[in-house]
């Protein structure tokens, strides 16, 4: 990723918040080391104050974390996030847990501690298949009980394939659906399901909208394991140079094209880069985004690399 000349540089970059204000801004460097392109591992407290600064003064309203996020939402609670909307994920419920609603209340009030927060903005799934198992209905009232209480504005699910939401929505009602859709993995749209939760009136946030920084990186630096789709690959740097085009812009020009989608995660390493995200963001593209659709697993969904 291009960044400023200079470190200072981040905060002049403050642009027109209206398209910066769909963003919102993924936490999970925050607490870990995540992304493979990630050189600078976990954000630091100070640098994490930086973005969360920078976030504010651009129009960015919502934070989304997860309690497996290792310390990210203790550093948020330390910061101080009380002006955000904070979007958090359940990790999977435990094997032989026999009391789930007391398992779910102890885990929120723990992740509300850690956020120093009374209200969470949304309360997400990790694992929704487990809607689907015989603890489903018990974990559903869980959920709808904090919503009830006024803990939790929304209730909903993080999936990393569209199908996922095939069976789910015909047992709960969801009010945020986060799902992957980027220039590769574009089921979201192409499956109809954009469409029918924003029929259905359901928040739509989207991520991995750089593909864990993937499509940002050169053309040499892609690791030797994605080979097989070589082709998509020397498609989409071949765009890019043909159009003297920045990766950061058309990546982000992609989801923010569409109109049902409430906000697009985006994650930084640092304010710089966060601050390229915003300048990029608040640019326009001149020309249309290449189509590098991909349906290959293996590809668009992460958690399949480590088997490559």
């Amino acid at each position: 990723m291009d960044r400023p000349k200079s470190r200072e540089d981040w905060q002049d970059l403050t642009r027109d918040g209206t398209r910066s204000a769909k963003l919102a801004l993924g936490t999970v460097q925050f607490g870990l080391s995540y992304g493979i392109a990630n050189r600078a591992g976990q954000v630091s407290r100070s640098e994490a104050k930086r973005m969360l600064q920078l976030a504010a003064t651009n129009g960015i309203d919502t934070l989304d974390t997860a309690i497996p996020y290792g310390e990210s939402e203790a550093c948020l609670g330390e910061l101080g996030v009380q002006s955000f909307k904070l979007v958090t994920k359940l990790p999977a419920v435990p094997d032989g847990c026999t009391a789930v609603s007391n398992w779910v209340q102890d885990q929120i009030a723990a992740s509300m501690a850690r956020l120093g927060v009374s209200q969470l903005y949304g309360l997400l799934l990790h694992r929704p298949e487990q809607l689907l198992g015989p603890t489903g209905r018990e974990l559903y009232q869980a959920l709808q009980g904090l919503k009830d209480s006024g803990r939790v504005q929304k209730i909903g699910v993080s999936i990393y394939a569209p199908s996922e939401l095939d069976k789910i929505t015909k047992l709960v009602c969801l009010d945020l659906v986060q799902a992957p859709f980027n220039l590769v993995d574009r089921r979201l749209h192409t499956t109809g399901w954009l469409q029918r939760l924003k029929d259905n009136g359901i928040e739509i946030h989207t991520r991995s909208v750089f593909l864990q920084g993937l499509l940002l990186m050169p053309r040499e630096a892609i690791p030797t394991k994605f080979a097989a789709w070589s082709s998509l690959w020397e498609k989409w740097h071949r765009w890019l140079s043909e159009h003297d085009a920045s990766a950061v812009r058309a990546c982000l020009a992609f989801p923010l094209g569409f109109d049902e989608i409430d906000r697009v995660v985006v994650g930084a390493d640092s304010a710089i880069q966060l601050a390229k995200i915003i300048e990029e963001v608040s640019a326009t593209l001149s020309v249309d985004v290449p189509e590098l659709q991909c349906d290959a697993e293996s590809l668009i969904n992460p958690s399949r690399w480590a088997a490559l």
